[in-house]
């Protein structure tokens, strides 16, 4: 079990504290300077407890633990510098650059590159350069290395936290596009499939005395959305529930395009068909073309029933040209607008481009999508 971050630091400062009574009790402690008695060693606890004291807000207060650990380090370089408070100089020093703001961070890089340089000039000015060469090895092995060792370990954290976050609006991203794949699947099923059954029941209903020929023909176009529409829906969730990722299935094509054409017959529309030859067309577009067919036709058949419209494909080298007309009947303003939506989806995701409306006295419906 994780130790809280307090606690934590708790420990560590208690154990720094622990470790320097037994370094001073063995007399290994002093890095600067001479033994000769003239500190007494409770001066020395003294400010290791201090030292230690200040460790213990490293993380939750790390100005604060900067402040008095220096002025601990300060006080026993002037007794001589010992070993024990050197350590807890370094570990506050490589705490506060690792986890303090970035505006701390910036402050001692700074500031311990200028007082190793200072150091290094001062004790050439006064004393011997060769001197003053050591004494900067020995400010930069103290002061430096940690803060930049705490600046690259920080450099790598940041950038692992950054590419995890990208991969959370990746996957984000991704999941939004299969929630609007989804939903333009099932809204192409219903509106298409079980939008013509309820308009052609409605057309069996209303018929009183009418010919049984007519009668069975709209039942039999019932009849083939309603299995249709279970087909589609049933492969739908043999996606829903694979394990692996999966191809969007295909269970319409434009080849099928008679069958909408008969369906949007039976509910009541006069429809047109001119063909051309879409047989080994990419499947993105096949689809594609196919269900923006489907929507326009649905949409004719609950907006303007008993109009007429016409529906042209056209394959030329480089595109494939869909355009579905029909009566203009005046708006009936029930509609969401989810189907225009999704037949410019549709185009947009395989490269093309789909436009919708009033042209004179027809509503036009046209696609081009590239080959």
């Amino acid at each position: 079990m994780e130790l809280p971050r307090r606690h934590h630091d708790l420990l560590v400062a208690v154990a720094s504290f622990g470790l320097g009574l037994l370094v001073y009790r063995l007399g290994l402690d002093l890095v600067v300077g001479g033994r000769d008695g003239a500190t007494p060693t409770g001066a020395r606890v003294a400010v290791l407890a201090v030292a230690c004291a200040g460790q213990v807000f490293r993380r939750s207060a790390p100005v604060v633990a900067l402040v008095v650990v220096s002025a601990a380090t300060l006080v026993d370089l002037y007794l001589d510098l010992s070993m024990p408070v050197v350590v807890v100089c370094v570990d506050v020093l490589f705490t506060a650059a690792l986890h303090g703001p970035r505006r701390l961070h910036r402050v001692l890089v700074g500031a311990v590159a200028a007082l190793t340089v200072g150091i290094a000039v001062v004790v050439a000015v006064l004393g011997d350069w060769r001197l003053s060469f050591y004494t900067g090895l020995q400010v930069f092995s103290l002061l430096v290395v940690p803060v930049w060792w705490a600046t690259n370990v920080r450099r790598h954290r940041e950038g692992a936290e950054q590419m995890a976050r990208i991969v959370e609006l990746d996957r984000r991203a991704a999941v939004a596009a299969e929630r609007t794949r989804m939903a333009r699947d099932l809204h192409d099923v219903v509106a298409g499939h079980l939008a013509a059954i309820a308009i052609q029941s409605e057309a069996v209903l209303s018929l009183r005395d009418g010919d049984p020929g007519t009668s069975r023909a709209v039942l039999r176009a019932v009849r083939e959305n309603s299995v249709r529409a279970l087909a589609e829906m049933r492969m739908m969730i043999d996606v829903l529930r694979a394990d692996d990722p999966v191809d969007e299935p295909v269970a319409v094509r434009l080849v099928d395009v008679g069958r909408l054409v008969e369906s949007a017959r039976a509910g009541g529309l006069d429809v047109a068909l001119r063909e051309a030859d879409v047989t080994g067309l990419p499947t993105a577009v096949d689809v594609a073309a196919y269900r923006i067919v489907q929507e326009a036709l649905t949409n004719a058949v609950k907006h303007a029933s008993g109009a007429w419209a016409s529906v042209a494909l056209e394959r030329q080298v480089r595109r494939l040209v869909v355009v579905v007309r029909t009566e203009w009947r005046g708006a009936s303003g029930d509609g969401s607008g989810t189907g225009l939506a999704g037949m410019a989806e549709r185009a947009h995701a395989v490269g093309g481009r789909c436009s919708a409306g009033r042209e004179g006295g027809e509503w036009v419906v046209r696609a081009e999508l590239p080959l």
